[in-house]
């Protein structure tokens, strides 16, 4: 490693002279973004370039892991939804199947760093600023630092360990060489390293970030539901801290909207239920929700389409309400081994089309049935259920109650998969409750046959692989088993 880092120091004193782009030559984007001529060091000159530039941080949920991919990952390749569409690198989510070499992961990868690198360009420089208060530096370094949060979170649930990035470069000198080397070339970190990132970011973001009264950006309160979901994904989970997060959020003045379809109309944005919702906001806005077109409608067969586990499951419940804002059917011209083409479903949270859509980061059911989750986890099994309780009054279905902690567990995954079907969790919750091989691997088709690619799934397949373009640029990079 030291000559490499040697070669490097030669090489990269070189390429000073004609760089143009700094992840170009060794294609270590997103690492870093395009070198520009700075004036003494000076990224961010003053309160106009750090606006901008916080404008690019909030500008990165249209990117498209947070407009798709994001739904793919969580829903996709679970068992509440049948990925559909036509694309063969996403057929690989579904069946278990992906390979290193996937264009749409390796997208997945690219974004996700992307847009930590857009944080990092913040947190790093935005104290450059001349003429910006103290008070909105510090705020702008906690929006950021949660921003940066929940990418980073969202990298160690696909691929396991994995690069800590936190340093926006834009010129190579021997002084800064070292951190240069570190962002150019990025090690794999364990999983309780990033964790321990994750936490400090969320943390700076409750010293700093905004108050819960913008439900648009990244605030004080949803640091706290990051925090208590972090705190359930971990390995070795600490119930105790996620109920304390949990117990912040739900004494925060947030309440269930009694309509449920309110929280998909487009016509309650940010509703006493939202503690942190992406604001879709037209097509000339820097997030034009364009994802709707990818999930609703008739003219081609959509990704994500709703299951038979998800439909039985309302029905089992006679959960009408969310089945009636989560699944929208239509007669089309196709036809599979899911569901006949007369009356086909699609999932319909998603379904403004003018760019105006809205989708949660946080919403306060997602955050008491995380604490129903605690709670089970800590043998209080009837506290629990009465938080399950809480959410299914609002959808106008009875109470249940559970016969030991291993069936409470059931009943509150179930109840997840109802409440937030579409909203990017079903993946992530399995895997954070254990059950993701015992349930993927008995997936079943329209005519109730095991589909032939659920004996796909194994430990190794919970995690997606390095990008293969990664590994080939950068040999510090590690694959992971099974690839």
């Amino acid at each position: 490693m030291k000559l490499f880092k040697n070669y490097l120091k030669i090489f990269s004193a070189l390429m000073m002279l004609f760089l143009t782009s700094c992840s170009d030559y060794l294609d270590t984007e997103p690492i870093t973004e395009e070198a520009t001529s700075l004036n003494n060091g000076i990224v961010i000159e003053d309160a106009a370039n750090a606006e901008s530039r916080m404008n690019a941080v909030y500008g990165t949920f249209g990117s498209g892991y947070w407009q798709l991919d994001f739904l793919l990952a969580g829903d996709g390749q679970s068992d509440n939804a049948y990925m559909g569409a036509d694309n063969p690198a996403i057929f690989q989510y579904e069946t278990y199947e992906m390979l290193s070499t996937n264009s749409q992961m390796k997208g997945d990868w690219n974004d996700i760093y992307n847009n930590i690198n857009k944080c990092n360009i913040v947190i790093n420089y935005v104290n450059q600023a001349t003429d910006l208060s103290t008070t909105r530096k510090n705020e702008m370094i906690g929006e950021a630092s949660l921003i940066r949060a929940l990418n980073h979170f969202q990298a160690v649930q696909l691929w396991g360990d994995c690069p800590i990035a936190k340093e926006a470069i834009f010129q190579i000198s021997s002084e800064n060489f070292e951190e240069a080397f570190d962002a150019l070339f990025p090690a794999r970190k364990p999983v309780a390293e990033v964790y321990a990132q994750i936490i400090a970011d969320c943390l700076v973001a409750i010293e700093n970030a905004p108050d819960a009264s913008n439900k648009f950006k990244a605030n004080k309160m949803a640091a706290n539901a990051l925090l208590a979901k972090v705190y359930a994904t971990m390995p070795n989970p600490d119930w105790a801290k996620v109920n304390q997060y949990c117990d912040v959020v739900i004494g925060g003045g947030y309440t269930l909207l009694p309509t449920f379809d309110h929280l998909f109309d487009s016509a309650h944005e940010g509703n006493a239920e939202s503690i942190w919702e992406v604001n879709g906001d037209g097509w000339s806005s820097p997030i034009g929700a364009w994802n709707t077109f990818m999930f609703l409608g008739t003219d081609w067969k959509k990704f994500n389409a709703p299951s038979h586990t998800l439909v039985e499951a309302f029905a089992n419940n006679g959960d009408t309400q969310r089945l009636a804002s989560t699944v929208t059917r239509a007669n089309v011209t196709w036809s599979d081994n899911y569901w006949a083409s007369a009356n086909y479903p699609f999932a319909y949270k998603m379904r403004d089309t003018n760019g105006n859509q809205n989708f949660y980061i946080a919403r306060l059911a997602d955050v008491l049935l995380l604490k129903a989750e605690a709670l089970v986890s800590t043998g209080d099994v009837s506290g629990a259920m009465s938080l399950v309780y809480q959410v299914r009054a609002r959808a106008g279905i009875a109470s249940i109650s559970a016969s030991s902690q291993s069936d409470a567990v059931d009943k509150v995954l179930e109840e997840r998969l109802m409440e937030l079907a579409f909203e990017g969790d079903r993946w992530f919750d399995l895997k954070r409750m254990g059950k993701a091989i015992q349930l993927l691997s008995q997936q079943k088709d329209g005519n109730g046959n095991v589909l032939p690619f659920a004996s796909n799934i194994n430990q190794n397949r919970l995690l997606w692989p390095i990008p293969q373009d990664k590994l080939d640029a950068n040999a510090l990079l590690t694959q992971n088993p099974g690839y």
